[in-house]
């Protein structure tokens, strides 16, 4: 009997300290939502007096730590703040953000070498971690080595294919280059990861000037360029180089597509794209290309369109190119504009592991 009550005893207080714990738990994890809410408004110290409450609650959790010195971090007040992450990375259960906070304060302070040793640090630790490469990228844009930067960039797409930043960085640099194509593809990624931003109106303006400046139409000449083609052939027995020729996805593929998708047109706003692109998707399954360069962007858009929206999404996609047509079609087209949103936003977008894309795979 005396073992019967022991035992029941250590069962009520089991029970009692793991529902204090969980309560402790919880409390703290309010706490922290509060003072998250707290820092959106500006109000720093009040959002730190409540995360140092949240550590009393629960000490072991580096999340409440890692959000004050976060909070310091927006105070500008970087000394504390790389004091507290400087502990952060010693503990067992660190995790990217507090490399990147860390290298974040040594580029602020001045740093930059600095910097860019925590985040390799980090990347050591965290090699899957798509907010290092980032911010690793941003670094050598700062050194203007773009080429090291897009080097960091697709990395980070490789690794973290889900990250939009990387997409969105690698959208703006190669739209601004001589080598658009990569640009069109991952600007269009990151617009459907990243969605309703203030980056997505910009890239959404960013590839519509990008197929305007690309197209040209001049008198009866349509021309196409969104790739600059470094391997010149001058002798047609010149196999070996027209074999290389062929192999360019930017020319022999996307460009192809496009002068054949321009040929009826002879001017460019949303509507002439939005045909010139569902032409594009058509050809480049017609001529088995999707076999070749499986994408998981035309994987998705043949479901966009095998669901009546293609149109739809294409004026989404480009509207902040000329916001006044853009409009108009949406007034038109009201149901269709309503009906296709709430598709869209039931079916997002899948990237996995599996179906990634990153330039080299078409290398």
């Amino acid at each position: 009997m005396l073992k019967k009550i022991l035992s029941l005893c250590i069962m009520v207080t089991t029970t009692l300290v793991t529902t204090a714990q969980t309560t402790g738990r919880e409390q703290a994890q309010a706490k922290k939502d509060k003072a998250i809410q707290l820092m959106d408004e500006g109000k720093i110290e009040p959002s730190i007096a409540l995360l140092e409450e949240a550590i009393k609650l629960d000490p072991d959790d580096l999340t409440y730590p890692y959000e004050i010195g976060y909070a310091k971090y927006l105070a500008k007040d970087y000394a504390a703040t790389i004091e507290i992450m400087k502990k952060l990375v010693k503990k067992k259960y660190a995790f990217p953000g507090v490399y990147q906070l860390l290298g974040n304060c040594y580029d602020m302070t001045g740093d930059a070498d600095k910097a860019i040793d925590t985040y390799e640090k980090g990347l050591k630790e965290f090699p899957d971690a798509g907010n290092l490469y980032l911010e690793m990228g941003v670094m050598q844009m700062a050194k203007k080595d773009y080429a090291k930067a897009i080097g960091y960039f697709e990395g980070g797409v490789k690794a973290a294919p889900k990250h939009s930043s990387n997409y969105y960085w690698l959208g703006k640099l190669f739209c601004n280059s001589d080598t658009q194509v990569w640009g069109m593809l991952y600007g269009e990624i990151f617009m459907n990861i990243e969605r309703g931003s203030k980056r997505t109106a910009e890239m959404s303006k960013l590839l519509y000037l990008t197929y305007k400046n690309s197209i040209q139409f001049k008198d009866t000449v349509k021309t196409v360029a969104f790739n600059k083609l470094n391997i010149v052939v001058t002798d047609l027995k010149d196999l070996k180089g027209a074999a290389e020729l062929m192999k360019s996805y930017g020319t022999f593929v996307y460009e192809f597509l496009i002068l054949e998708a321009i040929t009826p047109e002879n001017h460019i706003d949303l509507a002439s794209l939005s045909r010139i692109r569902e032409s594009f998707l058509q050809g480049y399954y017609q001529k088995g290309h999707a076999e070749k360069y499986p994408n998981l962007l035309f994987e998705y858009q043949q479901k966009v369109k095998q669901n009546g929206y293609l149109e739809a999404y294409n004026y989404w996609l480009l509207s902040q190119g000329n916001a006044e047509e853009f409009e108009i079609w949406k007034g038109a087209n009201k149901t269709k504009w309503e009906d296709f949103i709430r598709w869209f936003q039931q079916n997002p977008l899948e990237i996995t592991p599996e179906n990634k894309f990153y330039r080299a795979q078409y290398l």
